[in-house]
């Protein structure tokens, strides 16, 4: 799905006035994380995503295995915080953050 360097600059944009929606923890990748992660992506297409794990390299391994798991793109990741992005053609313009973005800027 590979996104271009304006796309996900833009997403970036929208993504910094986004609050953290999922949350994963040192407890690992649950079916429960997984399936709030599912519906996050389905629901918003983009989402923050909270990583409450201490050391750098299990966060980017959460993080890459979570991407992998959903089909999500990783957008953008600073800290304990990431970006995931993943088109849904039958989003709900109402809860969907790009549709929301886009149309309150005038674009489409």
């Amino acid at each position: 799905m590979s996104l271009s360097q304006a796309q996900k600059k833009a997403y970036r944009s929208i993504g910094h006035h986004l609050d953290p929606v999922v949350t994963a923890s040192e407890n690992g990748i649950s079916e429960g994380l997984l399936a709030e992660l599912e519906r996050a992506l389905n629901d918003h297409e983009l989402i923050k995503i909270k990583l409450a794990v201490a050391e750098r390299e299990d966060r980017t391994a959460v993080l890459d295995e979570l991407a992998s798991a959903s089909g999500a793109e990783v957008i953008q990741k600073i800290g304990k915080v990431a970006l995931l992005y993943r088109a849904n053609p039958k989003a709900n313009p109402k809860l969907s953050n790009i549709t929301r973005f886009e149309n309150h800027h005038g674009r489409r």
